[in-house]
């Protein structure tokens, strides 16, 4: 039996479980060549259908199908409840001396629960209808022949870590000797692509395992491989072996790199591997290592797992390929029914109007079929070629499925026609060209020889002129004319292009290219976007220019807020976003990064998913709820939230430090506390103040001037000036003795005040506190001029907090927080129109929640209060503190602050910080919130308990009725 009559058959079978079980599983043993139970085992001792045993809960079970150390096997009837049939597995399953695998099953799907002892369960689900596809032909195999294969830890992702560790350190040794890396890289991949050819038949069986395992030495082996690379460049003999013609620049101008023994070793152990689990797109991997891992992985443009991919790839090409199939499928259907010619068991005759029917059946087939091999895709950063191998993988499926179905509905058999030149590439990395092109034929290779589609014609490896090796977003052809590079009119665009910061732009790529990016992209990409945005934007107007359907790339998540959000308003502009994946979480080589996927059209597609869920819209910030990013600057809020200051250099120091320079008398006689004050960041809001002070020469002092403090100039001096005087900013390097960013702005509204409000510019939670007017903020705080208890609340608060989640930027992962950005999350929010009432509601509730908190921070039976003296001046900015001052405003000034009692307080306040507090989140602060809560949402005549969607809603309208 093959497995289309397989699928074919139980497709139409309609009978009861019992009734159709065990011949559904007798024609599986007979699919994948395995004994059938009265064959194997006529006693029924450890192979045999109806195995009785006790149920863990009492009472007696049976398992339909059981052999021993292989599988338990329970079936149900069509559409029935598999879970309950897992569930009964699970009562039985020690009296069935625990199988590693319990298989549930009701005709139309396969579901096999591992079930090894201390490993984490994983499912294979296997619908009738996919039963053909390679994995699941190999899943299948192994349920029956090789159980311990599926064992979890032994996955292809897995494998294909081992393979990556192995031939890594051959690179790596290879590197430390010297060699050149691509050609470190192109040798590699030989080695691999070998492994590959091996195991799909292309080379004679172990040919190239059998080289590593009995060469003798490294000379020997040297010698062996390169003859095997010129038998493989041309076609020809190899030993006794005949070769194929493989070709495809692969294996020619590519000399034999000198091994050591210890490095042979990693070959061979990576030879004795399961290379028919390896993916491709391991090539990625080996690629990155093979070079300098440092230069790519600066871009962000690392290894993406298939997951991802595919995530990516079904709703973007695949889904409306499958929408046109089976569009095409609906009118066969009709064609073969009008006309009679749909298969009745019996070969007839068919009538003229039948054979016409037939014929026009036959002819929509083919148009489909000659239309799936048309189709074009892109990937415009394309790497060593893993989007374009997924991608290729999921068009033959897609193509095996049309075949399958041409044979079973009598229109013909007909070969494959989708191959990789269809796929289209730029890559700027000339080794990486050359290796997505590799990569793509082997998982073309691969595919038809596991979908028994026979052996490809000589040369088996063929170059392409439709990858192309330049930079997709900057043409510097004519440095002097830099202008945007074109990209080949496609179907459809794919991929991961590199992003990076738009603060890091010019450190990792030179101020000469991003001059040029700059104004090249001018007008359409804006200067702090991340680097992906140039190629969102670039697909954006591929597709407004009809030279593409529809794109799908994976972005860092950063996109959905700041300056790179405006190419997802473009895109909305001219067409839309029909699929979107906001919070992505994406681990490599154990670090986890949180990526955005975006897929979008000209407007065409009226269905859109985002996160896996139908939704009406998708905004441009990645939300499906208000639309938030439509929200206008109010006037009103202009002016009061501030960045806070930007040192630029080591002025920040310790305590003891500080208390030293402030006695120490200078030349003009003004004291060195009017340049020395409080510095905070964010470490000091989330844990415990560390008590640091700054050196702050303010926005205007000359260096003659500064000089006059002798030993706070000495120390920036020595610690900020060898650094500053080459940065290459003219006034960081000429005002080395100030700070970079003072923000006069933000001190001339503070100036106001005895206290301000500050928040970190990332954080977790959503906090705010107050700070004292003396203290300088750091720039990774955001202050507000503000020192009402009321401002505090209303800041404070679930809808302000819901507001700034919608309009900030998710840094990673939730556990790192969210970017609260000044003009997005603040100058867009609409304060309540509150009575004076209901000001003093939000002002006596806020001051309670403070008041908790500070008692809880700074128990009082912990702290005392230590009084820190030194001299100051009336004009400096330690005024509030200053005592007994004399005619030239000169005096003492005594400042407060709270200490740990003794040590063992100091030890249990070191536990006492915000985060933990807001972690743990007891019941007074949650009640403390809630009543402040309810007191702004009084404010706004609304509901305490609306819903975060709710909320967004009537804040936008209230944002726009204030701006209209």
């Amino acid at each position: 039996m093959h497995i289309a009559e397989f699928i074919a058959k139980w497709r139409r079978v309609e009978l009861t479980e019992r009734s159709a079980s065990q011949q559904h599983f007798l024609d599986l043993c007979e699919l994948f060549e395995h004994p059938k139970p009265a064959e194997a085992d006529a006693s029924g001792e450890w192979f045999t259908f109806e195995r009785g045993a006790a149920k863990h809960g009492g009472g007696q079970g049976w398992a339909d199908v059981w052999k021993r150390g292989f599988f338990g096997w329970e079936y149900k009837g069509k559409h029935k409840n598999l879970r309950a049939a897992y569930d009964q597995l699970l009562q039985y399953r020690e009296a069935l001396e625990n199988p590693p695998l319990l298989v549930v099953c009701d005709m139309e799907r396969i579901m096999i629960h591992t079930n090894f002892t201390a490993t984490a369960n994983k499912v294979y689900d296997i619908p009738l209808a996919q039963l053909d596809a390679t994995r699941h032909i190999e899943i299948m195999r192994r349920l029956f022949h090789e159980p311990e294969k599926l064992r979890p830890e032994t996955t292809s992702e897995s494998i294909t870590a081992e393979v990556a560790e192995r031939l890594a350190g051959v690179a790596q040794g290879l590197r430390e000797r010297g060699l050149e890396p691509t050609a470190v890289a192109r040798f590699l991949d030989r080695i691999v692509f070998c492994l590959f050819a091996e195991d799909v038949g292309l080379l004679p069986r172990q040919l190239f395992s059998q080289i590593v395992a009995k060469a003798r030495g490294p000379e020997h082996f040297a010698k062996l491989i390169g003859q095997l690379f010129d038998a493989m460049a041309a076609g020809g003999d190899f030993g006794l072996e005949t070769i194929r013609h493989f070709n495809g620049n692969l294996f020619t101008e590519s000399p034999v790199l000198p091994l050591t023994a210890e490095e042979i070793r990693h070959v061979q152990a990576a030879a004795r591997l399961d290379w028919g689990a390896v993916d491709p797109s391991i090539f990625g991997t080996l690629f990155e290592r093979g070079l300098d891992p440092a230069k790519r992985a600066q871009l962000g443009a690392q290894y993406t797992g298939r997951e991802d991919i595919e995530t990516l790839i079904e709703p973007v090409v695949l889904r409306p390929l499958r929408r046109e199939w089976e569009e095409t499928k609906g009118v066969i259907e009709n064609l073969l029914a009008a006309g009679k010619a749909a298969p009745t068991g019996k070969k007839k005759p068919l009538t003229d109007a039948a054979k016409k029917k037939h014929s026009e059946a036959r002819a929509r087939w083919r148009q489909f079929h000659e239309r799936l091999a048309e189709v074009k895709v892109l990937d415009p950063a394309c790497g060593s070629g893993n989007f374009l191998y997924v991608t290729l993988q999921k068009l033959k499926d897609l193509e095996k499925e049309v075949l399958v179905y041409a044979n079973e509905r009598r229109l013909g058999s007909f070969l494959p026609l989708v191959g990789p030149w269809q796929f289209y590439g730029i890559e700027i990395n000339p080794y990486a060209f050359d290796l997505a092109q590799t990569t793509l034929w082997i998982g073309y290779l691969q595919w038809i020889q596991a979908n028994g589609y026979g052996t490809p014609t000589e040369p088996i490896l063929r170059r392409m002129d439709n990858f192309q090796n330049r930079d997709a977003i900057l043409d510097l052809t004519d440095p002097h004319n830099p202008r945007e590079p074109d990209w080949p009119a496609v179907d459809f665009i794919v991929g991961n292009p590199p992003f990076l910061g738009g603060k890091k732009l010019r450190a990792e790529l030179g101020d000469d290219y991003i001059g040029a990016l700059f104004s090249v992209w001018k007008g359409r990409v804006p200067a702090e976007a991340d680097l992906v945005a140039y190629w969102l934007e670039k697909a954006r107007r591929h597709i407004a220019e009809g030279k593409c359907r529809r794109a799908g790339l994976l972005a860092t998540q950063g996109i959905r807020g700041g300056a790179s959000r405006e190419v997802l308003k473009r895109i909305k502009e001219t067409g839309d976003i029909f699929f979107a994946e906001s919070d992505r979480a994406w681990i490599l080589d154990g670090a986890n990064v949180h990526v955005s996927m975006i897929g979008f059209d000209g407007g065409a597609e009226g269905e859109k998913v985002l996160d896996g869920n139908a939704v009406g819209t998708i905004n441009a910030n990645l939300t499906a709820s208000a639309d938030t990013t439509q929200a206008r600057l109010l006037s009103e809020n202009s002016n009061l939230a501030f960045m806070g200051d930007t040192k630029g250099g080591a002025l920040d120091i310790p305590e003891a430090t500080a208390l030293e320079m402030m006695t120490l008398p200078n030349p003009h006689g003004r004291p060195n506390s009017d340049v020395i004050v409080p510095w905070i960041n964010g470490l000091d809001v989330t844990r415990r103040p560390r008590q640091m002070f700054i050196i702050d020469f303010g926005t205007q002092m000359s260096e003659a001037e500064a000089a006059s403090f002798e030993a706070p100039f000495a120390y920036v001096q020595k610690n900020v000036w060898p650094i500053r005087k080459d940065n290459k900013r003219e006034a960081y390097r000429k005002n080395w003795w100030r700070h970079v960013e003072p923000r006069p702005g933000m001190w001339s509204a503070l100036s106001q005040h005895s206290r301000f409000i500050a928040t970190l510019t990332v954080s977790k939670h959503r906090l705010f506190v107050w700070m004292n007017a003396t203290t300088l903020p750091d720039h990774q705080l955001i202050v507000f001029a503000r020192s009402d208890d009321y401002f505090f609340g209303v800041l404070h608060s679930r809808l302000h907090e819901v507001w700034s989640l919608a309009q900030g930027t998710q840094v990673r992962e939730r556990e790192s927080g969210f970017r609260y950005t000044p003009t997005t999350c603040f100058e867009t929010f609409p304060f309540p129109d509150a009575t004076p009432a209901q000001q003093t509601a939000i002002a006596d509730a806020a001051r309670e929640l403070d008041v908790l908190r500070q008692r809880w921070l700074n128990p009082p039976e912990w702290t005392r209060e230590e009084i820190l003296e030194f001299p100051g001046t009336a004009s400096g900015p330690w005024t509030r503190y200053l005592h007994d001052a004399d005619a030239h405003g000169l005096g003492i000034v005594r400042y407060p602050r709270l200490v740990p009692r003794d040590a063992d307080a100091a030890q249990q306040l070191a536990k006492r910080t915000l985060t933990n507090l807001y972690n743990g989140r007891p019941t007074w602060l949650d009640l403390a919130h809630r009543r402040l809560d309810t007191a702004v949402a009084t404010a706004y005549g609304w509901p305490p308990d609306l819903p975060d969607e709710d909320l967004l809603a009537r804040l936008l309208a209230l944002n726009l009725e204030r701006t209209t």
